[in-house]
């Protein structure tokens, strides 16, 4: 299946990559995860229904309304473009139309990431290297902080995950790796191409 099958099928738009850059070396390009790769991922990886997962550096949120269609898990984008926040929220109009009773499953925010208040019931959240490792390590303090208040099972998804993610990780939290999803005829050229999986270890 190709891009604009998916994007025709859930009557979205997120073809394409950012024009321009960030002012700020923190924050990376927007790209969306391939389709290709969301169909391995959620091959081999169970989303529930009653799941909550928090997509950090949405774009236009292609992933949310993908996994929204194929596990009706609750969505949240978070994205601090304007631009591609707006266009998400037209992509969300766009598909309600064939979605319709799925409307309170899927939200989007406009903030950066480090300031998005996790709320209780968020238990996944996706990465695909959206920033540098000083905001993904506030992010994780972030959430850390709120599973301390309401304790449960929260797992981590990072798509092409920087070494700078993994080695703080692994040696300056609780999270321990769970899984690895390897992308097949990617990976054999490139090493990142693969979903590392990350459950929080009591």
């Amino acid at each position: 299946m190709n891009e604009q099958y998916y994007d025709g099928l859930l009557n979205i738009k997120t073809i394409g990559e950012q024009k321009g850059f960030s002012a700020s070396f923190h924050y990376h390009r927007y790209e969306p995860t391939p389709y290709q790769a969301l169909e391995r991922l959620l091959a081999q990886y169970e989303l529930r229904s009653t799941d909550r997962l928090i997509d950090f550096g949405c774009g236009k949120g292609r992933l949310n309304f993908f996994i929204n269609h194929v596990c009706r898990a609750s969505v949240v984008g978070i994205e601090m473009n304007e631009t591609f926040y707006q266009q998400a929220l037209k992509n969300k109009i766009r598909y309600l139309k064939k979605h319709g009773d799925q409307i309170e499953r899927i939200h989007f925010q406009c903030c950066l990431a480090e300031e998005y208040l996790i709320e209780p019931s968020d238990n996944r959240f996706y990465f695909f290297n959206p920033f540098s490792v000083q905001i993904f390590m506030k992010v994780i303090h972030n959430i850390l902080r709120s599973v301390e208040e309401n304790p449960r099972d929260v797992e981590l998804i990072l798509y092409y995950a920087s070494d700078d993610y993994r080695y703080f990780l692994d040696n300056q939290t609780i999270f321990e790796l769970k899984d690895e999803i390897i992308l097949p005829h990617l990976y054999e050229h490139n090493p990142y191409e693969k979903f590392l999986i990350y459950r929080l270890a009591y």
